[in-house]
């Protein structure tokens, strides 16, 4: 079974979300289930706006749209109640909630991961068994490091190989502060995004340097394939990332296929244990 990991569904008319204004013209719009019904693989719906009610918005579309498996949603982590806040988010999911997701790469201070006032959230979703959903990029990986040293055993999921710059060539940098990352057991990586990081026009063959260092540190064991979309159509269809992804996993680590499109979701995502809503 394919699982596609990171997939948005949005409503404009209903919530506000900020990045839309910047996106291109063709993402200012609603993207729900009926938009995706050609869409027939399982998917984990992720968060687009910093705002608890769309979490439970997403649980709405969840319990109406059968090849939902979970959410990664969003609290707010710097609360005093967070604990709280994320216990209400569990009940109101009943068996949803997979993970949370604090969008970091539109935070302007790119130390905020390491703030002390986040160490009870952190330990919170760890606790809980939540999965902490890392939107970050290279700006952030340090601290990324420093506070995942500070929580032992809380799984990690790294978006869209925390961003490359892939139009722009650049790798060493990038290639080191992510191998590092991936000394840690409980990190894992998705092996998604990319193609919107090739430039104007998507370039499958300069990915593979990258996707091929991702399978050198991380391993077959901790990739993770999700399309992103709606954002992925500004370049491909998902039916274009989806055959270019097995290709590369094919090449780079041929029988391994089932584990990085569907098999390590279910697992870091612990889809297997989830309660009926």
């Amino acid at each position: 079974m394919i699982v596609d990991a990171h997939r948005h569904y949005w409503n404009p008319s209903r919530l506000h979300y900020g990045w839309l204004a910047d996106a291109p013209s063709s993402l200012q719009r609603a993207f729900l289930p009926e938009d995706a019904a050609h869409l027939t693989d399982p998917c984990i719906l992720v968060q687009a706006a910093p705002d608890e009610r769309e979490t439970r918005y997403l649980f709405e579309l969840a319990r109406t749209t059968p090849n939902v498996l979970g959410v990664v949603g969003w609290v707010d982590m710097a609360s005093a109640d967070v604990t709280s806040r994320l216990d209400w988010l569990m009940h109101d999911g009943g068996g949803l909630l997979r993970g949370i997701r604090p969008m970091v790469q539109d935070i302007p201070d790119t130390g905020w991961l390491g703030l002390r006032a986040l160490d009870d959230a952190f330990d919170a979703l760890r606790d809980r068994g939540l999965v902490f959903d890392a939107l970050v990029d290279e700006r952030h990986l340090r601290v990324l490091q420093d506070r995942l040293v500070r929580h032992p055993g809380l799984r990690t999921v790294i978006d869209h190989a925390a961003k490359p710059d892939i139009a722009g060539h650049a790798f060493a940098s990038w290639a080191g502060a992510i191998a590092r990352l991936a000394q840690m057991p409980d990190v894992h990586c998705k092996l998604s995004g990319l193609l919107t990081l090739t430039g104007q026009a998507p370039d499958d063959d300069r990915l593979e340097p990258y996707v091929a260092h991702l399978f050198e540190v991380f391993g077959p064991n901790r990739l993770i394939w999700g399309s992103d979309w709606p954002v992925l159509t500004t370049h491909a269809t998902y039916e274009d990332w989806r055959t270019c992804a097995h290709a590369l996993v094919q090449r780079l680590a041929p029988g391994h296929v089932d584990a990085v499109f569907g098999g390590n979701a279910i697992a870091t995502y612990s889809i297997a244990s989830r309660s009926s809503p």
